[in-house]
């Protein structure tokens, strides 16, 4: 797919990757890898909070289900201020909310003060990646876009190693607001980062000198493509109807619905009181088990890039085997007579850590489907997919935890009934998706042979 300009690809005649661009994209990682490690920390924190704060498993949930409803809520919103906007003015934006979050939240000494906290770090998380896969979109071709995506997420996870290996023993050494109150100085850090060295994209070339007459007016350097102020009615509504149209669209959505959720909820809060309440283990047993799971992710990602740039074909297969084996480790686990063996959920560690590269793949499918200037608000609509189901599913465990005294495998077990729903919408969409995707690719072929003399 790598013949003529394809949707979702920048102007030709710019240059694109190198040096340069591996660093103002950094840039951009950088900031995600940041609202990883905030959006994270309450996962290594859950028991801290909830004696900090004195509440339940239903109240406690609550924390992650705001901060990811409002992460959902805003990803359309971001996908359409990145396409008006560009990458830098949205990711500045982003750092300011989900820094103040973080230290607000270290300050909490309320449950309501807390919960205003995450919502806002939700807020400027939700900021974060659709930047990244639109700055790196902007600053390296088409082929690399799975790998890039992939390699953006990695980092992301490595935020969350960030978390469980460090923050967790900050916490267990500082204290609460010490531990939370230092980690925002992060934010600080690539705040200035940005602002100093950041571009949305790289420069168009300067055309070449040609001999003109005397009297001929001189012709502008072009500039580089950028966003432009969008002023039309209808502008929004145009954008969202457009890039819903796209089968390409609906299928990334469902595929990141599908696949992300799991590695979500077990690694956001309830993998931790899973793992000592349920499963007996100590507490330093269970984040070396979490640790697992964002290691296990890292590699996956990498794995799955690379398969996939070569493979484009292998989109589907991959993401249907990472549910199916997701399902498979938790059906295992959960059905085991008593506690299950070390080795079990140590495997159980590893498939779930396929999950964010599986959710990965559903960018891979609206990238191709939607032009440049549609790219953000694609990304939003898939992005929106697997936070809905991870904020569903969060709920869904604390109310069952709550309802059935503390019973982890009838609240996990919900868990099947969301994968049930994205695998059939997947199968539903697929043939679809993919003879659009052919006959787009048949139509810019043959737009790039058949030029105009």
């Amino acid at each position: 797919m790598s013949g003529g300009n394809l949707p979702g690809t920048p102007a030709s005649g710019t240059r694109l990757g190198g040096p340069r661009a591996a660093f103002v994209w950094g840039l951009g990682v950088a900031v995600y890898f940041t609202a990883i490690t905030y959006r994270t920390s309450l996962g290594v924190a859950g028991i801290d909070a909830a004696d900090r704060f004195q509440v339940n498993a239903s109240a406690l949930s609550t924390f992650s289900i705001l901060q990811l409803l409002v992460y959902a809520g805003m990803q359309i919103p971001v996908g359409l201020l990145v396409d008006r906007w560009g990458t830098k003015k949205v990711l500045t934006l982003g750092i300011v909310l989900f820094t103040t979050g973080q230290f607000a939240f270290a300050l909490s000494g309320s449950y309501v003060m807390a919960l205003a906290a995450r919502a806002l770090l939700g807020c400027g998380d939700a900021m974060t990646f659709i930047s990244v896969l639109r700055l790196g979109s902007n600053w390296f071709p088409p082929r690399r876009g799975p790998l890039i995506a992939q390699v953006a997420a990695l980092f992301g996870m490595a935020g969350n190693l960030l978390t469980t290996l460090v923050l967790a023993r900050l916490l267990a050494a500082f204290g609460w607001t010490p531990t939370f109150a230092g980690s925002a100085a992060l934010g600080v850090l690539v705040l200035v980062l940005v602002l100093v060295f950041l571009k949305d994209r790289p420069e168009a070339p300067a055309p070449a000198s040609v001999p003109a007459p005397v009297s001929a007016a001189p012709v502008p350097a072009a500039a580089a493509p950028g966003p432009e102020p969008v002023r039309e009615r209808g502008y929004v509504r145009r954008q969202l109807a457009e890039a819903w149209r796209e089968p390409g669209t609906r299928l990334g959505m469902w595929v990141h619905f599908t696949t992300q959720f799991p590695g979500m909820v077990f690694l956001l809060l309830w993998g931790m009181p899973f793992l000592v309440e349920a499963q007996g283990r100590t507490r330093a047993e269970a984040g070396t088990l979490l640790t697992v799971v964002v290691l296990s992710n890292m590699a996956i990602g990498l794995v799955y890039g690379q398969v996939i740039a070569r493979h484009h074909s292998a989109r589907a297969p991959i993401a249907l085997g990472t549910v199916l084996a997701t399902a498979a480790v938790w059906a295992m686990v959960l059905c085991w007579p008593g506690r299950a063996p070390l080795w079990a959920l140590v495997l159980m560690c590893v498939v779930l850590g396929s999950c964010g590269p599986g959710s990965m793949i559903g960018f891979d499918f609206a990238r191709p489907a939607n032009p440049p200037e549609r790219q953000g608000t694609a990304s939003g609509i898939v992005n929106i997919g697997g936070f809905t189901a991870s904020m569903t599913a969060l709920l869904a465990v604390g109310v069952l935890l709550d309802a059935t005294g503390d019973d982890y495998r009838i609240a996990f077990a919900s868990l099947f009934v969301l994968q049930a729903l994205g695998t059939a919408q997947i199968l539903r969409l697929r043939g679809r998706a993919h003879r659009r995707e052919r006959e787009r690719v048949v139509a810019s072929r043959v737009e790039a042979v058949h030029v105009p003399v």
